[in-house]
């Protein structure tokens, strides 16, 4: 059993997906099917459930998962400790974000860092916040940029980065859009369009909605800030969101304050207790900028 052949159980395990995992690893999907095919070879059982749409991890490839993204994990920090000696950074970086934070001009940074640090492979991944506080948590991303929720897995720690208030965004002709603010008990029953799961203001607008005594149901859930803006430009649904998404459509939307216990849109970067020598060059990178 060899490393790669981890990565590459691990990196099919996370993606579902042999295409998706393959353009991960810049190899082609035939040396990625033969490398997992070795791997179940070796350890006699199949490790995927595989399908036309995607893939499953069997209970055998459940029971690896956990110890290989450890394996992979130490053997990451071994060659980080001799290069630091060294006094360079290098080795793999992954960095998660949700999409549309309105705090980092996160391809810019990426640019930034890998020429400052060209010995380290650099690889981003988007999800929801809670979902890469996880994956920080489980060892399987390094840094990620997220809203805070309250979610923080032991292990981890959150740095915020910046704040702002929450919203609700209408169409013109809404009822809501001639108002200034409304308490937050005027959005109990209203059709509401959101974010999937995990994701930021999901977990923010459920979490008010349930201090507010009622549940929290969108009609419409979406997964980017661009079909969310459509759908309320429609009046299929208000929406709860941060200040900044209110920007991008000024002329078409209505924003409007909510009153009541919101919890703010709070910005943070997600990273393990002890980073490793490249997440805390990244880490220095951001709070520099």
């Amino acid at each position: 059993m060899e490393l790669r052949q981890l990565e590459h159980f691990v990196t099919v395990a996370e993606e579902r997906h042999f295409t998706r995992a393959a353009e991960l690893l810049q190899i082609s999907q035939s040396g990625l099917s033969a490398s997992i095919r070795s791997l179940e070879q070796e350890l006699g059982t199949s490790l995927f459930i595989r399908s036309t749409r995607r893939v499953e991890l069997t209970t055998a490839g459940q029971a690896l998962l956990a110890d290989s993204v450890r394996t992979l994990a130490s053997a990451a920090a071994a060659r980080n400790a001799v290069a630091a000696v060294r006094g360079l950074v290098r080795g793999r970086l992954t960095i998660g974000a949700e999409p549309c934070l309105g705090a980092v001009d996160l391809p810019a940074e990426l640019a930034s860092f890998r020429t400052a640090n060209p010995g380290v492979e650099v690889r981003l991944r988007y999800s929801g916040s809670e979902e890469l506080v996880d994956a920080v948590a489980g060892g399987r991303v390094d840094v990620a940029l997220v809203v805070d929720t309250g979610h923080t897995p032991p292990g981890v720690q959150l740095r915020p980065l910046s704040t702002q208030e929450m919203l609700v965004l209408c169409h013109p002709e809404h009822r809501f859009a001639s108002e200034v603010s409304i308490p937050l008990e005027e959005l109990r029953g209203e059709p509401l369009v959101g974010f999937q799961e995990g994701w930021g203001a999901q977990a923010l607008a459920r979490r008010a909605f349930a201090a507010a005594g009622f549940d929290y149901r969108a009609a419409m859930e979406v997964n980017d800030v661009h079909p969310l803006l459509d759908l309320v430009g429609y009046n299929l649904g208000v929406a709860i969101v941060p200040a900044s998404f209110a920007k991008k459509r000024p002329d078409q939307l209505r924003a409007v304050g909510l009153l009541g216990d919101v919890p703010s849109w709070t910005v943070a970067v997600a990273v393990a207790e002890e980073p490793s020598p490249a997440a805390g060059a990244f880490l220095r990178q951001l709070q520099t900028a």
